[in-house]
């Protein structure tokens, strides 16, 4: 790093394990990819020391688990999603319990302990069609921790049901729900919201669900979809409202990026490429000094950008993901298993360990 780099005040602050404004943001935005990478490379040594007995630094983690898409039924029609239908469409589907079973039983084949299970917005399935399912899975598999429905899906579920969120939330854990994903971000800035998702809610609505999930003792993790409309100035933005939840409620677990995929949908924009995604995550590292993991988005850059970033601030690898609906209808279809996770975390000069939602590890 040069001398012209560490005279930078921000840059001081970064090495000094202080908290960064977003002014500093923006001119740690603008450094050389590289010597932003091994900035974001010490948060992460910082953010991972006391982790697993003091060996955090040296670990990667990643966990098996598997996707489930109950429904693609959805009336919100985001731009940026070739994944919903109507009710009109004929390949539209709600799952039975028995296909999610027979899931939920391929994911245990191969040692998995948990689902992230989501949806469209379905106008029409009511209150007792998730609580069954959840008390369904939980009966039937309670090894299986049942990660789902976004922030956008519980204020679906609010208008639906016409009852108070924290009231569905609370029914929904006493029915199975262990954890909440953080889909539906996007970019929590309403003038962005507006254009790529309009009828999906705003930025205080999903904020809010999380506060209210932290509250009730769900955690959660945090996520953000770029590379479209928005500015860098919306992405720190983004960054800085989660910061601002997890002082309040220390909730989150993680925070993954991801950039917009083009194929088969209605907004057009220049996809981010990997320079952009490693810059942005690496960034999120350093902004977000409150969130301990940070995730690699290998499904959408590839399993080779997704062991670089473990040097640009991740310490976790994902998930093996058995199954994968929404990305790749655009235009996402990278696969890996778990042997090649593992090689390539290795490679990377990390330990491979497997880990449960709470980055607790497990196996041996």
């Amino acid at each position: 790093m040069n001398a012209t780099i560490l005279d930078s005040p921000a840059v001081g602050r970064v090495l000094d394990g202080e908290r960064i404004t977003a002014q500093d943001a923006m001119e740690l935005y603008r450094l050389p990819l590289a010597e932003l990478g091994q900035l974001a490379d010490l948060r992460r040594q910082i953010a991972k020391a006391d982790a697993f007995n003091g060996r955090g630094a040296e670990i990667v983690t990643y966990i098996v688990d598997r996707n489930i898409n109950y429904t693609n039924v959805c009336n919100v029609y985001c731009k940026f999603c070739a994944f919903y239908r109507t009710e009109r469409d004929s390949d539209h589907y709600v799952l039975s319990h028995e296909q999610i079973d027979q899931k939920i039983d391929e994911l245990l084949a191969i040692g998995g302990i948990q689902i992230l299970m989501q949806g469209g917005h379905h106008p029409k399935l009511g209150m007792d069609y998730y609580l069954n399912l959840l008390n369904h899975i939980r009966e039937k598999y309670p090894q299986i921790n049942i990660h789902a429905f976004s922030p956008p899906e519980f204020n679906h579920f609010a208008e639906v049901f016409r009852m108070p969120l924290r009231d569905i939330i609370q029914k929904f854990k006493e029915a199975g729900l262990g954890s909440v994903p953080g889909g539906g971000g996007e970019i929590l800035v309403d003038r962005v919201r507006n254009r790529i998702s309009p009828l999906k809610c705003n930025s205080e609505q999903w904020l809010e669900v999380m506060r209210i999930a932290h509250e009730l003792g769900l955690n959660s993790s945090a996520t953000m979809m770029f590379g479209h409309v928005e500015e860098v100035e919306d992405r720190i933005e983004h960054l800085e409202r989660l910061r601002e939840v997890q002082d309040q409620t220390g909730g989150f677990t993680a925070f993954i990026c991801w950039t917009f995929q083009p194929e088969n949908v209605v907004l057009k924009a220049v996809p981010a490429g990997s320079a952009e995604y490693l810059r942005t995550q690496a960034l999120a590292r350093i902004y977000l000094d409150n969130i301990e993991n940070i995730q690699s988005s290998w499904v959408t850059q590839g399993p080779k950008i997704g062991q670089i970033a473990l040097r640009y601030g991740a310490n976790d690898f994902g998930s093996v993901m058995m199954e994968e609906n929404v990305v790749s209808k655009a235009g996402t279809s990278f696969r890996i298993t778990r042997d090649e996770i593992e090689s390539l975390i290795a490679e990377a000069g990390f330990e491979p360990r497997t880990r449960n939602n709470w980055y607790k590890l497990t196996g041996s």
